[in-house]
């Protein structure tokens, strides 16, 4: 009996051709896993079929969207991750997830050997085998980008049409993307050179600013312990809220990133994102945080969001160190609960009314009237002594013994 391979596919040109490359040159039968992290219902439609006029023997289509929200999404937000800066983590975020569901049905058929269609040269093949390492290390991993001998997109087309597999796609390609429902990224094309401006016709999910509406539109977060439960007064599961707050910050330009950023493998690339719910919900949490977290924890945090998006960004969700922040971000969102308005309006989404029942603000304290918990007669000692190492060090340059 041919070995069992398990491939995450896509539909798209690399993993059609990986099919018929893999029964050929590695006597198998391949089983194609698509996962359905919100990709939408144009990349879905008629993949069973697709893989299997590719070759495959069986394709499990697994719904992820929920799952993805829930235990990949949720917990990255708690945790304030963004990398370098302004990258959502669209793309790494889901990798652990698909890779998960891949070995699931792996085991679940009888697989040997896992397979991706990740080129030599991105993030991805790093995120995938590192999910592989951690949950399937048994198992045959196989990288065709790495071994085989096909170039390019023509190489590849080429290959379909001698072992008579049809195919949609066109020896050019303006772009690549990916796409669930957290973002949709843009790379290739006139992307790769950092001196050309955005084209027009790339972006998908968010207008331009000067088609986005002249006047603003508010939308009300309510969050508890951190996850947003309502969205303007109405429950609404995790996977639609996400859905509906790309729609509505789509239409007013919100969450569009030009980032040139570090890969993990050592150089750069330019990507174009888009991610209109993800910030509406960053933005709307930012508020919920600073009237709830004091000042020590919501600084700690800062430095807990930028460790916690390099090991998205790398792949490294499997691991001790990802388990354990995430359940200091979790101890920190247990009071993280209350309303949050976002106005949207051409591109910006900000944070205009909070409250929660946990806050420390008080307006009473913050005024300058006097009350009894805040003597200003107290302020004196402790500017003394915050200030005493400059009050030394000038005493010292004085002369002073």
């Amino acid at each position: 009996m041919s070995k069992l391979i398990a491939l995450a596919y896509s539909g798209g040109l690399d993993t059609s051709a990986i099919i018929p490359w893999l029964r050929e040159n590695m006597d198998c039968e391949v089983i194609a896993v698509v996962g359905d992290v919100g990709q939408g219902s144009d990349e879905l439609a008629g993949i069973e079929t697709k893989a299997r006029n590719s070759g495959a023997r069986e394709c499990h289509i697994v719904d992820l969207k929920r799952e993805f929200v829930q235990d990949f999404i949720e917990p990255m937000l708690l945790t304030g991750a963004m990398y370098e800066g302004r990258y959502l983590l669209g793309t790494a975020i889901a990798r652990p997830l698909l890779a998960k569901a891949q070995v699931q049905v792996a085991r679940k058929v009888g697989a040997k050997a896992l397979c991706h269609g990740c080129t030599g040269k991105g993030n991805d093949q790093v995120r995938f085998e590192s999910a592989f390492a951690a949950l399937a290390p048994d198992l045959e991993v196989i990288s065709p980008w790495r071994i085989w001998n096909l170039k390019g997109r023509q190489d590849l087309l080429d290959y379909l049409k001698k072992h008579n597999v049809p195919t949609t796609a066109s020896a050019t390609k303006l772009y690549s993307r990916d796409r669930n429902l957290w973002h949709i990224s843009h790379e290739g094309g006139l992307i790769e050179d950092p001196w050309n401006a955005p084209p027009d016709d790339v972006w998908m999910l968010t207008a331009d600013i000067k088609d986005a509406p002249d006047k603003s539109e508010e939308v009300t977060l309510t969050f508890e312990h951190g996850r947003a439960r309502k969205l303007n007064g109405t429950q609404t599961s995790p996977e639609v809220l996400v859905q509906k707050l790309n729609e509505i910050g789509g239409r007013h330009g919100v969450g569009r990133v030009d980032l040139v950023e570090n890969r993990r493998v050592g150089m750069k690339s330019r990507g174009l994102y888009e991610t209109p719910g993800g910030t509406i919900l960053t933005e709307a949490l930012k508020g919920l945080e600073e009237m709830v977290l004091d000042r020590e924890t919501r600084h700690w945090k800062e430095h807990l969001g930028l460790t916690f998006a390099e090991l998205v960004y790398d792949g490294r969700w499997f691991t001790p160190l990802r388990e354990a922040l995430s359940v200091c971000a979790e101890k920190m969102a247990e009071k993280l609960t209350g309303d949050i308005v976002v106005r949207l309006h051409k591109g910006h989404a900000t944070t205009i009314q909070r409250r929660s029942p946990n806050a420390l603000y008080s307006t009473s304290f913050a005024s300058f009237d006097m009350n009894d918990l805040y003597d200003q007669k107290h302020a004196e000692g402790f500017i003394r002594l915050l200030s005493l190492p400059e009050r030394i060090a000038a005493l010292k340059s004085g002369g002073l013994k």
